[in-house]
């Protein structure tokens, strides 16, 4: 026998073309990101959590409350932790750590531009859930290891707009699975696992954590807080998402806070026109900043 229907959970209604378009323009505008008419089944299906979770049974409602000055302050962030996507992997596209050590960090070492107690300075521009900008502190640590003066000294900024992977990244704890990218010898040495054996959870070691600073950051900004140029920066995987005039915007303003002689890393399928920036290649996805 069917359950009544009084007993039944209240059914969601479908996300409208019109309130989908309302959104995809409102992501677009603040978040940079383009979304065409395909992608809105995956909208709906994301949302759907939020309705839940605030008892709407309606996606128009939901837009109503949002595009108030109530969910403006109180849902804002929710909903863009939501929409947007978070993919990452420790090591991810591993040429281009192994070619910061051979290459980008030697340069700068032996160029000069590090020298004595200098920091260098890199930044993580969407770090997700923490995997980048850890891996990027792995590598820097190991450089140092190999330096006969070894007090080489680095800071490394993550930034995402979400604040639910910005908390995951904060805390730096990981499933076992997680980790696999990671070269045994350097788990042994900057990953310590979790005394219940059971939860197959590791962490990054706290020298680690403690060259990490992470906060939010809307790339869209017309401006940065970050008063110090960049030594190093990465920006994978990021401009794909967004229409070639935002991405020419992004470019100009990542080039404003990067030193020159600087690297810029971006993702394997995003090819950059350097003669509009002041960039020159260094092989696949791999940019350097012209000197003055």
């Amino acid at each position: 026998m069917k359950e009544s229907s009084a007993h039944s959970p209240p059914r969601l209604d479908t996300l409208s073309m019109r309130d989908f378009r309302k959104l995809g323009a409102f992501i677009n505008s603040e978040l940079g990101i383009k979304m065409p008419d395909a992608k809105r089944g995956m909208v709906e299906s994301r949302l759907r959590r939020r309705l839940t979770r605030l008892k709407m049974e309606s996606y128009s409602d939901y837009c109503t409350y949002l595009f108030s000055s109530e969910g403006m302050e109180n849902e804002l962030v929710e909903f863009i932790n939501v929409i947007t996507t978070n993919k990452t992997d420790f090591f991810r596209e591993s040429h281009q750590f192994t070619y910061l050590t051979q290459e980008a960090l030697p340069e700068l070492v032996g160029s000069g531009t590090i020298r004595g107690t200098k920091t260098l300075s890199i930044w993580s521009t969407a770090c997700s859930r923490g995997h980048e900008p850890y891996t990027l502190a792995m590598v820097l640590a190991e450089f140092a290891r190999t330096l006969e003066n070894p007090r080489l000294s680095f800071k490394i900024l993550g930034t995402d707009i979400s604040t639910r992977v910005l908390d995951i990244a904060q805390k730096a704890v990981y499933d076992h699975e997680e980790i696999e990218p990671v070269p045994m010898a350097l788990r042994k040495r900057y990953l310590l696992r979790s005394k219940d054996r059971e939860k197959k959870l590791v962490r990054i070691v706290p020298g680690l954590r403690s060259r990490v600073r992470l906060c939010r950051l809307n790339l869209m900004d017309n401006a940065y807080p970050m008063v110090d140029q960049m030594d190093i920066i990465f920006c994978r995987n990021v401009m794909i998402y967004f229409e070639r005039e935002t991405q020419e915007t992004l470019l100009l303003h990542l080039c404003r806070h990067l030193k020159p002689g600087g690297y810029l890393f971006v993702g394997h399928s995003e090819v950059l026109q350097c003669s509009k920036l002041p960039l020159v290649s260094r092989g696949a996805s791999i940019y350097r900043k012209l000197r003055d």
